[in-house]
């Protein structure tokens, strides 16, 4: 993700907004979660999702719910008389598990549901919530449906992806979706994945979308809109596909027709990409941020119609959502505090292609990058550490520590081992984790595993400490103590998925 200057952080995700029918209870019900650091209750235990199928159904005003019907197939990993699911902004009317009623109930942010039956370890389940999905957010809470001029967008990221619908929503559990989206005859519907038909009855078109690899919850995309749907050809004939505001199409096309070469310089760096297609989405909407939603990366339209912003900013911006497509979403975090490893990534090659496309060194801005980092550190905790997120703000995990800070960090484990090892290191990463998760461990021993040496102490210090360490090759370089920076900024914070973004005039 990347945020853009005029972010302002809203408050996030706190109470949950589910209104449930109560049809059984015996012992209270209790929200869950994997136990992640940052967040402890999203996720659930005692499950693993192979797939969901979402069926939207839009009226054509973007201010009212959406009928709408999610199935889940899962795969039980322990004894379950209860499932949790993360749901959080929405009345439920009915669930079934294998096709027989169930009761449910609201509880924090999940949707607590208890089958007839128990079910054993191993067993195969099938959910089925019919539900409405509100894309008008509550006074305490931001994310899940964007409300654009013409219909509405996602963005999931951190946490918000039940705000939409009922899931697992956390990003080490990746599953195949089907999407499914009834709109009247004028909209355009499209979604992460690649068409899978069109239905026309009456009024009222549905368009159906599939993904052909598993993809994380936060990283799923829904636009509804007067849109139009611009096809291209990528490298080795990728069909690369644009959503654009129908009376923008000609004014976006110089952008939108850098896509292809941009992608054959990422694969030139880190293999082939990843997915089935690519494209981007151009929304009118202000959400302050862009983000690296699978296969269809989400970008505020004004990013490319303000004169402000220079030629190679955008397209360095655009080039930071297109590496996530590997680092972030083919590769996802097992846990959000590996978020470092998307964003440092991302960061790194937009920096990278900034400095072969437009001579913005890369060392310079790393040297920079540097002089802030012990006050970066202070504020929002070593990369790979990152503090909780501010009260309110859950989205305010995405600090200038994980953009910047960790791209550093990168820079410093290339002048550390050599490039030739690092450019290897970069492949072999993509390539052995690919429509999977991974750690940072196991980053580190990736890492140490190519280099033929004992990274423990550099990524100690680099990853996990208060203080900066020395740059290897720099002894000169020096960072400010976070006392002598009071008041100053040196990135804006972020939010969900997406670097921050300098202002246009930055250097």
């Amino acid at each position: 993700m990347l945020l853009t200057p005029r972010v302002r952080l809203k408050s996030a995700l706190l109470a949950s907004a589910v209104s449930v029918c109560l049809v059984a209870a015996s012992a209270p019900a209790v929200p869950l979660g994997v136990g992640d650091r940052l967040f402890p209750h999203l996720g659930n235990p005692g499950y693993d999702v192979a797939s969901y199928d979402l069926a939207f159904t839009y009226s054509g005003t973007n201010s009212k719910p959406l009928q709408t019907v999610t199935t889940i197939d899962a795969w039980t990993t322990a004894a379950l008389d209860r499932i949790n699911l993360d749901f959080a902004h929405g009345k439920v009317d009915s669930v079934e598990v294998d096709g027989e009623p169930a009761a449910f109930v609201g509880a924090g942010d999940d949707l607590v549901v208890t089958p007839e039956d128990s079910l054993t370890p191993g067993s195969w389940m099938r959910i089925t919530v019919r539900h409405i999905s509100d894309p008008v957010s509550t006074a305490d809470r931001d994310g899940g449906w964007v409300r654009t001029a013409d219909g509405l967008a996602m963005a999931n990221q951190a946490d918000a992806a039940h705000l939409v619908f009922p899931c697992n929503d956390h990003p080490s559990d990746k599953a195949m979706f089907t999407i499914r989206i009834t709109a009247p005859n004028d909209y355009t519907a499209v979604a992460n994945g690649l068409p899978a038909g069109v239905e026309r009855v009456g009024d009222s078109t549905t368009w159906t979308y599939r993904t052909q690899h598993p993809m994380a919850t936060e990283l799923a995309q829904v636009s509804v809109g007067r849109s139009t749907v611009v096809h291209r050809e990528g490298p080795h004939a990728l069909p690369v596909r644009d959503v654009v505001p129908t009376k923008d199409r000609a004014l976006l096309e110089p952008w939108l027709k850098k896509t292809p070469d941009q992608i054959s310089w990422m694969e030139g760096k880190v293999g082939p990409y990843p997915f089935e297609t690519y494209g981007l989405l151009m929304a009118e909407a202000s959400t302050g941020f862009e983000l690296e939603t699978q296969t269809l990366s989400l970008f505020e339209r004004d990013l490319f119609t303000e004169p402000g912003y220079p030629k190679w900013y955008v397209e360095s911006i655009m080039v930071h959502e297109l590496a996530h497509q590997w680092f972030g979403d083919s590769v996802s975090p097992r846990t959000w505090s590996d978020l470092w490893l998307n964003e440092g990534h991302a960061t790194w090659y937009e920096a990278l292609y900034a400095e072969e496309k437009a001579g913005r060194t890369l060392e310079a801005r790393m040297k920079a990058a540097y002089g802030a980092s012990d006050r970066w550190r202070a504020a929002g905790g070593p990369p790979a550490q990152p503090k909780a997120p501010d009260p309110g703000q859950k989205i305010s995990i995405f600090r200038p520590n994980v953009y910047d800070g960790a791209a550093l960090v990168l820079y410093a484990l290339r002048e550390k081992i050599g490039r030739p090892a690092f450019q290897h290191l970069e492949r072999a990463w993509v390539h052995n984790h690919r429509d999977s998760t991974a750690s940072t461990a196991d980053f580190q021993s990736l890492a140490e595993e190519i280099s033929g040496r004992d990274l423990s102490g550099f990524f100690k210090d680099w990853l996990y400490a208060e203080k900066t360490p020395p740059m290897p090759g720099h002894p000169d370089w020096k960072s400010v103590a976070p006392t002598a920076a009071k008041g100053s900024k040196a990135t804006p914070q972020a939010a969900p998925h997406a670097a921050p973004k300098a202002p246009p005039a930055a250097k």
